[in-house]
């Protein structure tokens, strides 16, 4: 790091990222009384995923009461699974309620941070040349911030519209337009049912098909908002039930696989309902056990598929023209646009940011076969650093919000054992043991029985999932013990 320009005094707590982590925790760190922190944020609002994510259909997948923070409840969600700008309107909400935008910097990109032993402080450089210095610093990157693009040959060469789902162009009107989408994930299975009556022709590449259960979404009714309004207890009682009825799945991803057969009976009657014609219906049966990759839920995709300006393509692509997608077998698909509905870059946590801990140590190469951290959270050989939504936390059955918020405590102990230390660093042997236990723990998984999944790195080593029960994981990070850390005055 080129030190031209010196940071000024160290800031208590940086924080990268404005999303649900980084907020959450800011609003935590107000109320246990700190003043001196900062967010910096690389785009031009808070949301993160929500502010990014603004293609047509955009919904939550999780129930709105679930998906909110407990210590500010909101009762009147338009509907049972809310839409993506109500979650980003919450997030702004909280945001300006508890006074936040002060203490955030937008358009500011950390591009590297290196770890001061002297000092036990962070130097933190952003890509349009600011510096800062921190005795604690919080990653709030989240798993799915950086899209992902695939490797097709003549992609960049194609001549129509190109972009990617999370990147949408709502300037470019599809009406009467051929349009190509890669992929069969999350967010395209939430787009294409809005944009298929819309355009001319829509041709889905799909590598392998999803199973796709039943939304059980609709609108709340005026007369629930206004009971939820006049006793607010009752969204909570509604939290309760959703989180033990969403936690109950564990025992079918984790602990019983066969459990899965019900979820199985429930996707084959819902594809029967969905598409009539026996041989779409047979081409969109996947490959891999049921919840080996992320089950997807919707009530619109499989009559969207139906529709007759509609064209599955299950064969890979050899390669994109000018004006074609051109399939394994030789088809030409002329097309007008390409929507890439390809994911994240899930496994890569904090890239392309270059951080450095202790002796100058990049993380990066630390993570090199693998990101691991310490309940998801601390990594040994980086003092001082935690990360929110890490390594192993994330979930296919609950509530990221809930595991954010079982992150928050321990993280505010550990800023908070700051005061009287230098710099705490977890032990090594602490993190080789946790990531041990969790890796047999995962064997065990639904997610282990044979598919390739955004959940696994290149080589097949799961470093997104939470293998277990989520109050198990609240149990662990309810404090930090400093015996597991090297604590260094």
């Amino acid at each position: 790091m080129n030190n031209s320009s010196q940071p000024g005094a160290a800031l208590h707590v940086l924080i990268i990222g404005a999303g649900f982590g980084g907020l959450g925790l800011a609003i935590q760190l107000q109320k246990a009384g700190f003043r001196d922190f900062l967010i910096l944020e690389k785009g031009r609002e808070v949301g993160g995923t929500w502010r990014d994510n603004s293609y047509p259909g955009a919904a939550c997948d999780v129930p709105s009461h679930l998906y909110s923070f407990s210590f500010e409840p909101k009762t009147d969600w338009s509907r049972k699974f809310a839409p993506q700008a109500e979650i980003f309107a919450y997030q702004q909400h909280c945001t300006d309620k508890y006074g936040l935008r002060r203490h955030i910097r937008f358009e500011c990109e950390v591009e590297g941070a290196e770890f001061d032993e002297a000092s036990g402080t962070w130097l933190v450089q952003t890509c349009n040349g600011e510096r800062y210095r921190a005795r604690a610093l919080v990653s709030a990157c989240g798993q799915l911030n950086r899209p992902a693009w695939p490797r097709i040959a003549g992609l960049e060469g194609f001549k129509g519209e190109l972009f990617h789902s999370a990147r949408w162009n709502h300037d470019y009107p599809l009406e009467g337009k051929r349009v190509a989408v890669i992929g069969t994930g999350a967010s395209a299975i939430q787009f294409i049912p809005q944009i298929v009556p819309k355009v001319a022709r829509l041709s889905l590449f799909q590598r392998s098909a999803a199973y796709v259960i039943p939304k059980p979404d609709r609108i709340y009714k005026a007369w629930e908002l206004a009971l939820m309004r006049h006793l607010p207890w009752l969204q909570k009682f509604d939290r309760v039930l959703k989180y033990l009825q969403h936690e109950s799945r564990v025992l079918a991803f984790s602990v019983f696989p066969p459990l899965m057969k019900l979820m199985q009976f429930r996707f084959r009657q819902h594809l029967a309902r969905g598409i009539a014609d026996p041989e779409l219906r047979q081409r969109l049966i996947p490959d891999y056990p049921l919840g080996c990759k992320r089950i997807l839920i919707s009530n619109d995709f499989y009559p969207a598929l139906a529709r007759p300006n509609v064209d599955v393509i299950d064969q890979g692509i050899r390669e994109v023209t000018e004006d074609a997608v051109v399939s394994s077998y030789g088809q030409r698909h002329e097309v007008d646009a390409i929507i890439l509905g390809t994911g994240f870059t899930a496994t890569d946590f904090l890239a392309p940011m270059s951080i450095r801990g202790l002796g100058g140590r990049d993380l990066n190469e630390a993570w090199r076969e693998g990101a691991e951290a310490y309940l998801g959270v601390s990594v040994s050989g980086f003092p001082n650093l935690f990360i929110l939504y890490g390594p192993n936390t994330n979930l296919g059955h609950n509530s990221i919000i809930y595991m954010l918020e079982s992150q928050f405590p321990y993280v505010l102990d550990g800023i908070r054992a700051l005061g009287g230390l230098r710099y705490l660093d977890l032990k090594p042997d602490v993190q080789r043991h946790f990531n041990q236990r969790l890796q047999q723990d995962v064997r065990h998984t639904v997610w282990e029985q044979g598919c390739n999944s955004w959940y696994k790195t290149a080589d097949g080593r799961n470093t997104n999932n939470w293998p277990g029960f989520t109050f198990s994981y609240r149990q662990q990070t309810r404090r930090l013990e400093l015996d597991l850390y090297e604590c260094t005055r």
